[in-house]
């Protein structure tokens, strides 16, 4: 797999991989004792893929959660750091 996809599947990556059908997913990752394959089907809707680059995509742990449940995930945006208050003086 590392020579395939460019990555460590050892390091917590998460491998998504989509189905023609676009209700179905797959997903394989270590979990420290082992390969883990999950594989997910949409009860009601699809799931929402980004446009492919060089057939990879990055995605943030929010980006994915949202993609897991089935949201659009592009709705997902990380917040802009707080501003903190200055003291005149």
């Amino acid at each position: 797999m590392k020579a395939e996809l460019g990555g460590d599947p050892f390091s917590g990556t998460v491998y998504v991989f989509r189905a023609k059908r676009t209700d179905r997913i797959k997903l394989i990752f270590w979990d420290g004792t082992g390969m883990c394959l999950v594989a997910k089907r949409l009860e009601d809707g699809e799931f929402r893929w980004p446009k492919m680059q060089d057939g990879v995509m990055h995605l943030t742990a929010a980006q994915f959660s949202a993609l897991f449940e089935g949201l659009d995930w592009k709705r997902v945006h990380a917040r802009d750091p707080a501003r903190v208050p200055v003291t005149p003086g």
